[in-house]
């Protein structure tokens, strides 16, 4: 199987919205002109043109992220971290003893 890895959430949501982005509309339009948008735009394009020498089939598409910050929004919270506090707060009902132990 041939796998074409792209690495961080700019070329996975690019490859989405391109995509499905109807005939003439911009594929991604919050973005300003420049090499680094045409790179993804030309690289969605010559793998997603079922015609292309590029052409990967859907089934064969992977996208590959790491917690490298490509996944962070604009104000950073780790995913254990969230995990964490989630698994807290269901639990607590359960254990009325935390509200007086440290560190809960």
């Amino acid at each position: 199987m041939r796998r074409i890895r792209t690495r961080g959430l700019c070329a996975a949501v690019a490859m989405a919205c391109i995509g499905c982005a109807p005939g003439g509309a911009d594929p991604l339009p919050s973005w300003n002109d420049g090499p680094a948008r045409d790179a993804i735009v030309d690289f969605v394009q010559s793998v997603t043109a079922p015609d292309g020498a590029d052409y990967v089939p859907p089934a064969e598409r992977i996208a590959v992220y790491d917690n490298d910050g490509t996944l962070w929004s604009e104000q950073p919270f780790y995913f254990q971290l969230a995990f964490a506090l989630d698994r807290l707060t269901a639990l607590a009902p359960q254990h009325p003893e935390w509200t007086e132990e440290q560190p809960f």
